[in-house]
């Protein structure tokens, strides 16, 4: 169960991706905090120099200077951020791609949506699951959401 106020960490490039997933978490009726990182860099940084670690971490894989793929290897091999729920947030549904981040150790992989309405049910949903029951029943067949 998250706490009254869920921090949220978004690591996306591209600004008018930034910019839906800002409005469509404004819209969700839930205490939250979102920090937004522009890139791999940035992001990293970002976790090493914050002693608040988020809840959930939305993780685009194509990104400027350290790729997702790289950052989430980084993020699994750090003790102090093992933990953090990673949901690959991407527009490759490339089944290598989906594979390797499962392998990694992510929680789930989104396709990102091309419209408002699936973001904001796949982000409602994202936000509401119950992790542990996640992490022990996970495998490939329920990785991957796609609406």
């Amino acid at each position: 169960m998250y706490p009254d106020t869920l921090h949220i960490l978004l690591a996306e490039d591209d600004q008018d991706d930034r910019m839906l997933f800002t409005n469509v978490f404004d819209e969700v009726k839930m205490n939250h905090m979102l920090h937004i990182c522009e890139d791999g860099l940035s992001l990293m940084k970002y976790l090493q120099n914050t002693e608040e670690i988020p809840h959930i971490l939305f993780l685009d894989l194509n990104m400027p200077q350290k790729s997702g793929i790289d950052c989430l290897k980084e993020i699994k091999n750090d003790p102090r951020l093992k933990d953090i729920t990673i949901a690959i947030y991407s527009s490759f549904s490339i089944p290598s791609t989906i594979e390797q981040t499962f392998v990694l150790g992510a929680n789930v992989y989104i396709k990102k949506p091309n419209d408002v309405e699936s973001l904001r049910k796949i982000l409602t949903e994202i936000i509401y699951i119950n992790w542990q029951y996640i992490a022990d029943g996970l495998n490939k067949e329920n990785f991957m959401m796609n609406y």
